[in-house]
């Protein structure tokens, strides 16, 4: 990576040609963005950010507009030889610029991004809970409720998946969860005795850790199993991230060896607080995507 002055870098939208740079950048700063996960933020978003005079991307910044009101700010990064000239400012003010002013905006950040964030409007209202789990260790006790089965997604469960995880979401993210349930490892589906879902699961194969997330359950007995089902036969490191409220879970996840790494701030744009939730949301698709 060679070192350039600002005036040569060029901020600019990328496409699918991008994605090996992208993936370049992402494991410069320690982060492990593959294709797929790529493939699902620009099929579901745009991202944009800075290249240098041979072409190299030195910047990013990704935005997943959600159906209605919502947007989703993630994949902020900077490389090392380029920072303090502005750049992850640009690209982030760049993603904020291609939706409407009465979007809310909403980005997990981390420690370094935090006060460029509060600098550009944004404000902390919730935390979320960084899970990474060595070795899983199987829940023993079975699901005390012959009133569900949770059985692998079909296509016909879509419209009742949506509207599921938009009470649960905030929000209806049609467009990202169909691209994400292709590019998943497993989806499943929490059915009651009259054939409705009530929860839902998605694993994600990552190049370091199986992601599980988005997970919407009734309650966290279901959540646990759903975290079972989805977590069985792998061979490797776990991660979901979990939303502030959850601390039952939280629990149950630390019975199973998930040991809580990381406390990141969610913070919003265009609000005083989150989009009104229902309570079901307890494992995030994955911080990019809100």
């Amino acid at each position: 990576m060679v070192t350039s002055n600002k005036q040569i870098l060029t901020l600019v939208p990328f496409d699918k040609s991008d994605v090996p740079g992208l993936i370049e950048l992402s494991a410069s700063v320690g982060w492990d963005y593959d294709k797929k996960e790529i493939g699902t933020v620009l099929s579901s978003g745009k991202i944009f950010g800075h290249k240098n005079a041979e072409g190299e991307i030195v910047s990013s910044a990704a935005i997943i507009p959600y159906d209605t009101f919502l947007a989703s700010i993630g994949m902020v990064i900077v490389h090392k030889n380029f920072r303090g000239m502005g750049l992850g400012k640009e690209a982030t003010k760049k993603c904020i610029e291609s939706v409407s002013k009465e979007t809310v905006i909403m980005l997990i950040a981390t420690e370094e991004g935090k006060p460029l964030y509060e600098k550009m409007g944004f404000n902390t209202v919730d935390f979320v809970h960084k899970y990474i789990c060595d070795h899983y260790i199987a829940n023993t006790k079975p699901l005390n409720n012959s009133e569900i089965i949770i059985e692998e997604f079909s296509e016909v469960d879509i419209d009742e998946l949506l509207k599921l995880d938009e009470d649960a979401f905030g929000d209806k993210r049609s467009r990202f969860l169909m691209a994400r349930i292709k590019q998943c490892e497993k989806c499943l589906v929490v059915k009651d005795n009259n054939g409705l879902i009530v929860g839902y699961g998605l694993s994600i194969s990552g190049p370091i850790n199986l992601i599980l997330g988005p997970i919407v359950a009734p309650d966290y007995q279901t959540a646990i199993v759903l975290i079972d089902k989805l977590s069985s036969k792998h061979q490797g490191k776990l991660r979901i991230d979990v939303p502030s409220g959850n601390n039952e879970f939280m629990m149950l996840l630390e019975k199973s060896g998930f040991v809580n790494v990381n406390q990141p701030p969610i913070m919003v744009m265009n609000a005083v607080n989150m989009p009104s939730r229902n309570n079901t949301l307890v494992g995030i698709a994955a911080q990019v995507f809100g």
